[in-house]
């Protein structure tokens, strides 16, 4: 190969991206440890556990559409995501149903995007490490879209009723 030839070459490697930090084994386990305190404790109605994944001031928001149309964001604190599984949280979803599909998205040094799919709805963690601990400290998350099978009681009860049949729960 030439000189010629060479160059481009190096070139467009130096421009490729580079993952920063590499993670070994154990990092990559840490880095998960919080996402599954997270969503299993949701599961198992486990406030400890999931207070154990958290930053006291986490932030956890979704977009909503409000009664006038626009958008709004709903936002919920630490504590009362932790009350929330303290009654119980998703301890009714069964366990065939329980949807944990967990995945590192990007790490660089002290902070991690994760991406979690649960049962009914889809987070994005931020998580950081925080005095030597990974811990969640913002979740964005959004409903999945209800099954379309779950359309057709609604669908039968509009021709019964069809003032009342596809009024929200």
């Amino acid at each position: 190969m030439t000189l010629k030839h060479l160059i481009p070459l190096l070139t467009l490697a130096a421009l490729l991206p580079l993952n920063a930090t590499a993670q070994s084994a154990d990092e990559t386990a840490a880095i998960k440890a919080p996402a599954l305190d997270y969503i299993e404790s949701w599961y198992e109605g486990n406030p400890d556990r999931m207070q154990r994944a958290l930053h006291p001031d986490l932030a956890k928001r979704i977009v909503e559409r409000g009664p006038d149309g626009k958008s709004e964001l709903d936002h919920m604190t630490a504590e009362k995501l932790v009350e929330g599984v303290r009654r119980g949280g998703g301890k009714k979803t069964p366990p065939e149903k329980q949807q944990k599909d967990i995945t590192i998205l990007d790490v660089y040094e002290k902070i991690a995007a994760v991406k979690i799919v649960a049962s009914g709805w889809v987070d994005y963690l931020h998580i950081a490490k925080y005095d030597d601990r990974w811990v969640i400290i913002n979740v964005l998350w959004e409903m999945k879209p209800k099954p379309a099978a779950a359309l057709v009681p609604a669908f039968r009860a509009a021709k019964a009723d069809p003032a009342t049949a596809l009024r929200s729960e």
